[in-house]
């Protein structure tokens, strides 16, 4: 029987638990702006889960080690994939799962850090179901039984988990609603603005005026006529000219 139960978005959670488990541990990101005080009750639900849970993934540790899965009745390929899957398993546990939990341990309320920690139990939870069938099929009575106390405690703080991430987006949603009340009410109760009144300016300056351009006159290609000279008199005198008196000499 499969013990992993099966949902349409999972195809993916074993390439995160992979990538997850290979990451080295970053130091824990600087606290944000101080918020709303968490609620003690909150905060004492959230420790006993992550106490629970980290006791869970040392006994998975101590379990997994104990395995002897070289010494089972199955062929070399599936002892291969199972301890791949086992230190896959054990690397998350040592590595990747610890350092969400400090996250979430900083940021009790987070949704965001809260489904992280949800998704990677669920990743953890799907990988470790086919080693406890392997054990179950393959190893020792003592093997399988551990193992599958180990899947059990692992499904155990998952629903767990799951359960105050439905609490938290329900909480948080409802503040959301709030504050979009509030603010609908202050927009409704502010008075209204007063409209600026229009100003009309008259600008009451003649603009220049623009410069006429004079049209050239254009000179006549005609010929100019040439000036007549006027002709000599021809006319006559009819009377002689007259004579100058003679003078005589004195004696």
């Amino acid at each position: 029987m499969k013990l992993c139960p099966s949902r349409s978005w999972r195809c993916w959670i074993l390439v995160f638990l992979v990538a997850s488990a290979t990451a080295q541990v970053t130091p824990s990101p600087a606290p944000a702006a101080s918020g709303p005080p968490v609620p003690y009750a909150s905060v004492s639900q959230l420790n006993l889960l992550l106490s629970q849970l980290e006791q869970v993934a040392q006994t998975t540790q101590v379990d997994l080690a104990k395995l002897r899965i070289e010494k089972w009745k199955t062929d070399s390929n599936t002892k291969r994939d199972t301890q791949s899957d086992v230190d896959s398993i054990d690397r998350n546990l040592q590595m990747a799962l610890p350092e969400i939990i400090g996250q979430l341990r900083a940021s009790p309320e987070n949704l965001a850090a809260t489904f992280k920690l949800y998704h990677n139990l669920d990743a953890l939870y799907d990988v470790l179901g086919p080693v406890v069938e392997s054990a179950g099929a393959f190893g020792s009575k003592d093997e399988f039984q551990t193992v599958q106390n180990d899947l059990s405690a692992l499904e155990r703080s998952r629903r767990a988990m799951a359960e105050r991430m439905d609490i938290l987006a329900t909480a948080k949603e409802g503040e959301l609603t709030q504050l979009r009340t509030q603010v609908r009410d202050l927009q409704a109760a502010a008075p209204a603005a007063p409209v600026p009144a229009k100003k009309v300016v008259v600008d009451d300056t003649e603009p220049p005026k623009k410069p006429v351009k004079k049209k050239t006159a254009t000179k006549s290609t005609k010929p100019s006529t040439p000036a007549t000279t006027p002709k000599p008199s021809t006319t006559t005198s009819s009377q002689p000219p007259a004579q100058q008196p003679q003078t005589q000499p004195q004696p």
